[in-house]
């Protein structure tokens, strides 16, 4: 009993393992809410986005472009950029620069901040859609064309690199704050939680490419002529998805 509290009481601790913390409120909130973008809603979206295009109870492909993926995507991503904006606001003008750490910290969540808006203005921008449900046919994803490709390398390399990144600004703004030592310990097994989660999927080969989940296998259509784009990225031939959904493995087609 005796070594859980002395336990306790450690995790409770500052991480200077001072007695006690006092912080300003613009500086806590700050903190929260970048935490709740950047550690939360952000990753999450990604992870959404790569993958749970095709649902696992979804008959795959005779049933197509299931939207739950692109709505839970995009209210992750959106929730995740108006968070990190109020929390920079919220910081706006503090003055204490007066360590590299402070200095270094404010150079990263610049970056990812930055990151975070062009990615979402990249979605908006992504260009038209097209394919047999639109009444044109003819559109940027659904011909892959050049501006297709652009985004698509573009919007997934800077979404998973300002993810990588937003760890250590994390981490650092911890330390900043003296926070306590329990919240970086419940962040790290988060973050190595979302790892091993995202470990698994790929495994399972769920990472499928996103224009098959929306317009099928058919390999006449012509974004189907070009290799996909992003690292880890699969297609499948027309076996039901629930057959490969619960497949431990699953082979490149």
């Amino acid at each position: 009993m005796t070594t859980l509290l002395t336990m306790l009481e450690w995790m409770l601790r500052p991480l200077s393992g001072a007695a006690t913390h006092s912080i300003e409120p613009a500086v806590y909130w700050h903190a929260r809410l970048m935490v709740l973008a950047w550690g939360i809603c952000l990753p999450l979206g990604a992870l959404i986005a790569r993958y749970f295009k095709i649902r696992p109870q979804q008959d795959w492909p005779a049933v197509l472009d299931d939207k739950a993926w692109w709505h839970g995507h995009r209210l992750f991503q959106y929730s995740g950029v108006v968070a990190m904006t109020v929390g920079l606001v919220l910081v706006w003008g503090y003055s204490d620069q007066s360590s590299a750490a402070i200095w270094l910290h404010a150079l990263l969540g610049w970056a990812v901040l930055v990151a975070g808006w062009l990615q979402m203005l990249g979605g908006i921008a992504r260009g038209s859609k097209g394919g047999p449900t639109d009444a044109q046919m003819r559109g940027d994803h659904y011909d892959m064309t050049t501006w297709r490709l652009v985004f698509e390398h573009i919007h997934k390399r800077l979404g998973w690199t300002a993810i990588v990144l937003a760890i250590p600004t994390t981490l650092i703004g911890l330390a900043i704050a003296d926070a306590p030592r329990w919240m970086v310990m419940v962040m790290l097994l988060w973050w190595v939680g979302l790892a091993l989660l995202g470990f698994a999927l790929q495994r399972r080969g769920l990472c499928i490419d996103t224009y098959q989940a929306i317009w099928g296998v058919d390999p006449s259509m012509p974004g189907l002529r070009r290799p996909v784009t992003g690292w880890g990225v699969k297609r499948h031939s027309s076996s039901p998805w629930k057959t490969r959904f619960l497949k431990t493995n699953e082979s490149k087609n």
